[in-house]
């Protein structure tokens, strides 16, 4: 989706799906330009790393081929999608700490030019600070900023989607979030 460009609204959606299903290859192709940003950020909401949501958002356009018949109100495109990213990507995100195979940079010595100790200690005790605080918030909150974070200007339309609000709250409930993210980490500056 190129910025600028409002995303297709559901009687589109619905029409290209049902273009789709009769064949149509492009109608498809404009389906997952147009909701592929969407799912990929439902899935990093869910805990998995950029990699692994690339392959969950991949698997959901599969089952979604796979399944095409079965969504018989086109309006639902977007909610199944929702769904279904977040269903895979709970499930991937168990088999991965289930499995943790040991990389091959384990067994190198070699040092890089990455930052040094002192540097990732910083870093890590400001972003675990920082999602410590997060952790904190409410289910709602964690959840829209989570989404909102990733995007530079979020379409609320599909936050609506995503995360079953009314699109005229989310900006109001944004601030609201802000605000109480802001008084936790205050309140731990505070007490250093």
């Amino acid at each position: 989706m190129t910025q600028g460009k409002r995303r297709l609204d559901d009687e589109q959606l619905g029409v290209l799906l049902e273009k789709t299903r009769s064949g149509d290859r492009s109608s498809l192709d404009a389906v997952v330009r147009d909701l592929t940003p969407l799912l990929w950020h439902v899935a990093r909401s869910q805990g998995v790393d950029a990699e692994t949501s690339a392959d969950v958002v991949q698997t959901t356009w599969l089952k979604l081929l796979r399944g095409l018949d079965g969504i018989r109100a086109p309006g639902a495109l977007v909610s199944w999608l929702v769904t279904t990213t977040k269903r895979e990507a709970w499930r991937v995100g168990r088999a991965q700490r289930a499995e943790r195979p040991v990389g091959d940079d384990e067994f190198f010595d070699e040092p890089d030019g990455a930052p040094g100790p002192e540097d990732r200690v910083v870093v890590s005790t400001r972003d675990r600070e920082l999602w410590d605080a997060v952790e904190r918030l409410p289910q709602r909150c964690r959840q829209l900023l989570r989404i909102v974070a990733f995007l530079h200007r979020p379409d609320y339309t599909e936050v609506s989607a995503a995360l079953g609000m009314p699109r005229g709250s989310i900006g109001p409930q944004r601030g609201r979030c802000l605000d109480r993210l802001r008084t936790l980490l205050s309140t731990k500056e505070g007490g250093r």
